[in-house]
């Protein structure tokens, strides 16, 4: 079994002041000793967050932060399975009246494919995917 790490969790680690590491320890120490990845959509949300940092040392941390993780954490690509799955979730849980956040979609979508959890800080979009664990973080 594997963690998707939702970006909510990076974002809330590289917040807070820790490393990659820390937050690695941190996951692992909450969860059991389970492989975490990233998906490529989540790492999309990371680095649209470096161009809209404020200041420059702000971007800089950021920028930082990601390429550690990058060396640390592998990222599972969006394939086209991955996306003719989030088109059936998205389109029945529509036709229930149900909107995911596309995003959330994708990422979760990502982690049904490849049989992982997702891990989050905020789980209220994720919870509604169904069949997607959800690991409130």
């Amino acid at each position: 079994m594997g963690l998707i790490l939702d970006s909510s969790v990076v974002i809330t680690a590289e917040r807070r002041g820790d490393n990659v590491a820390a937050m690695l320890r941190q996951i692992v120490g909450s969860t059991g000793d389970q492989r975490a990845v990233l998906s490529a959509v989540g790492l999309t949300e990371l680095v649209h967050g470096i161009y809209r940092a404020q200041t420059v040392e702000a971007r800089n941390r950021r920028e930082s932060f990601i390429r550690e993780l990058l060396n640390d954490v592998e990222v599972y690509p969006f394939t086209k399975d991955t996306a003719l799955l989030a088109g059936k979730l998205d389109g029945e849980q529509q036709s229930r009246g149900v909107t995911i956040p596309f995003v959330d979609l994708l990422i979760g979508a990502t982690a049904l494919e490849v049989g992982y959890s997702l891990l989050t800080v905020n789980p209220r979009h994720f919870q509604m995917i169904p069949g997607l664990s959800v690991v409130h973080f």
